[in-house]
């Protein structure tokens, strides 16, 4: 789906579909010269980070593996209760592996700070992350993200892997959705 196709939707444009796969391609270039000896694990974790996933492993020169993973912080659906749940498990031990979370947004940061603590626990060589998108303003607990795409607004976006009510997950660029279609 493209830009044009919702943007009456959209109260605006934060990036394009070029903006986006020209920074992805950087990152990609950023892990291969980190990991280049490595062959990382990528951690993808569902649903929104199925795009970012895709284009990232694509962009890579690297050897690499990929697993995902499914994880539930529930609340009163405005805000994080802290509890968080696996849903989906990898497949894949990551004893002794290098491992790269993929992340669509990293925005209050409890769920993947509670995802940093448990993979830890299975005694991995190494943990990074790799963000599509972070919320600066919004970020309650400090995660560090070595591989970010963009910093945005605490505005309610969609696209890119990020939807509202399962609509606009494939929209190839982000915008900030209006209050009129969600009020």
């Amino acid at each position: 789906m493209k830009l044009d196709d919702v943007r009456a939707d959209l109260s605006a444009v934060l990036f394009t579909e070029e903006h986006i796969e020209t920074r992805i391609g950087e990152l990609a270039a950023q892990i291969d010269q980190d990991y280049a000896d490595k062959s990382p694990l990528l951690v993808g974790i569902l649903n929104g980070a199925v795009m970012v996933m895709a284009d990232l492993s694509r962009a890579l020169s690297i050897h690499c593996e990929m697993d995902w993973m499914a994880i539930s912080s529930y609340g009163s659906g405005v805000a994080s209760s802290g509890v968080v749940r696996i849903l989906k498990d990898m497949n894949t031990s990551i004893v002794d592996r290098h491992v790269l979370i993929v992340e669509d947004i990293v925005d209050t940061g409890l769920t993947l700070s509670y995802l940093i603590e448990n993979l830890k626990s299975r005694n991995p060589a190494s943990i990074e992350v790799c963000a599509g998108f972070r919320k600066p303003e919004a970020v309650r607990n400090h995660v560090s993200v070595k591989y970010l795409g963009f910093d945005i607004p605490s505005d309610f976006v969609v696209g890119y892997g990020l939807d509202y009510a399962g609509r606009y997950r494939n929209l190839r660029g982000l915008g900030i959705l209006s209050p009129k279609v969600y009020s």
